[in-house]
């Protein structure tokens, strides 16, 4: 079919203006013959017109020839079936074998017709394929935010120029990995079924489901002096960069994206986010471990809540002075304050260490502060020194790994070397700073030695001890 081709229904597609231009040539060749026959005959110059009409002719010949080359083959313009490349185009433009990088891009187009056609012809100019798309709708035009497979060699500089030229406006970009190919129904089903089983990861499936940005969670009440918080709107509040909602026990959490500004759908996932955990209620998993110290004591490590707040204030009681200052830098007397802080799911996770009869001799606290991760750590006096401390901190920085953290932070006494040895004893790269007196050990985790595991959703078990769950 040289002059007809199918379409995807079936149907033939003629292609008018290649009749039209085979016709212009054809009536073209009889004027020029005719006029040279005519010139040949009369004329005095036949031989020399006669040369010239037949170069004529040749060119008016190869130009049909390149033209019917060039338009033969190409796809109509109705036609969007993807077709694989050639061997050489699969290379890239730099010829890397198939080498390509991800990458997550945001722009703004006008809500009009033609506006995204624009912006996806901008891409395919540049080889950059388009994985996935979601539309935030705004009060004027529309946020449109893709996940792009470019070649190694297109530039992320190229790509903004190219959507800017087509249209975009505000872009930002910046590298994805494979973890993004998730369809992003699926990825919020998962974060919302790890908020169902924990209360703690909220903080952290609003990182994931927002990207960079910092979270905080304020009480309602500070512990510290006992006042009064201004508390959200019930239904929340949502300004450019920032977002504040209503924490389930009446607290505020604000979140920030400085870089970004947060759209009317995030805002809306978010608040979902929350609300199903405001509906849960509190809730930890109940998961435990028994472990034999070296002593030959058998101890019990699990998830601790608000519920041990009693037992928790009852081992302040019997630590002395000296460890509870090293642990809390500050007035003996209102370390039992901050207990309810930090035994609240909302603000990060605890781990509690009891005996055999039940009692709490050591708390290990994992702490969210905004785009930062604390360690801390409290061991009754009598079982200092049985390596309590250095599991509790094991096992905190394998839930740290787990929850993406990038490093974790100590705050101690440089007299305090028991926390001092414990973090050395993580065999991670550390930087120690000193700060009026106050030491603070920065651990790195994206070169981490520790075992990745997840505490307390499957018993861990090790030599020596026997795991067992509730």
């Amino acid at each position: 079919m040289s002059d007809v081709r199918r379409a995807k229904n079936g149907r033939p597609v003629h292609h008018w203006r290649r009749d039209l231009v085979e016709l212009a040539a054809l009536f073209t060749a009889v004027a020029v013959a005719d006029v040279t026959a005519n010139l040949v005959g009369h004329g005095p110059d036949g031989p020399a017109l006669l040369v010239i009409s037949a170069v004529a002719l040749v060119a008016t010949a190869a130009f049909h020839a390149w033209w019917s080359r060039r338009h033969g083959h190409a796809p109509p313009s109705a036609d969007t079936g993807a077709r694989p490349l050639p061997e050489a185009e699969q290379a890239g433009p730099s010829g890397t074998d198939g080498a390509s990088t991800l990458w997550r891009m945001r722009t703004t187009v006008k809500d009009e017709p033609g506006s995204l056609a624009a912006l996806c012809t901008a891409l395919a100019r540049l080889r950059v394929d388009i994985l996935s798309l979601q539309t935030h709708p705004l009060a004027h035009g529309t946020v449109d935010e893709f996940l792009l497979r470019a070649p190694a060699g297109v530039e992320a500089g190229e790509v903004t120029r190219a959507v800017s030229q087509a249209g975009g406006d505000g872009t930002w970009i910046e590298r994805a990995d494979a973890h993004d190919l998730v369809d992003v129904p699926t990825r919020v089903l998962g974060l919302a079924a790890r908020t169902a089983l924990d209360a703690a990861e909220l903080p952290l499936t609003l990182r994931q489901l927002l990207g960079r940005c910092t979270i905080r969670s304020l009480p309602a009440v500070s512990p510290g002096s006992g006042r009064a918080r201004e508390e959200a709107p019930v239904e929340g509040a949502l300004e450019d960069t920032v977002m504040r909602l209503r924490a389930p026990e009446g607290g505020v959490i604000t979140v920030e994206r400085p870089y970004l500004p947060f759209t009317p759908t995030e805002f809306a996932r978010a608040r979902a986010l929350v609300e199903l955990d405001t509906r849960l209620g509190p809730r930890i998993p109940r998961s435990q471990d028994v472990l034999t110290l070296p002593a030959g004591n058998a101890i019990t490590v699990r998830r601790a809540d608000t519920s041990d707040l009693k037992a928790a204030k009852e081992m302040h009681a019997r630590c002395s002075a000296r460890t509870l200052g090293m642990r809390y830098h500050g007035p003996v007397h209102d370390a039992g304050r901050y207990l309810g802080h930090l035994l609240s799911p909302r603000f990060g996770r605890t781990l509690a260490v009891q005996t055999g009869s039940g009692r709490i001799v050591g708390l290990g606290h994992l702490l969210w502060d905004g785009d930062e991760t604390e360690v801390a750590l409290l061991v009754e006096d009598e079982w200092q020194r049985r390596g309590i401390g250095s599991e509790l901190l094991r096992r905190l920085v394998s839930m740290a790994v787990e929850a993406g953290c990038e490093n974790v932070y100590a705050v101690t006494q440089a007299s305090n070397t028991g926390m001092v040895a414990a973090m050395r004893g993580l065999g991670l790269p550390l930087d120690y700073q000193i700060e009026e007196g106050t030491l603070v050990i920065t651990a790195r985790l994206d070169a981490t030695p520790v075992a990745s595991r997840l505490p307390y959703g499957d018993a861990y078990e090790r030599p020596g001890s026997r795991g067992t769950r509730d």
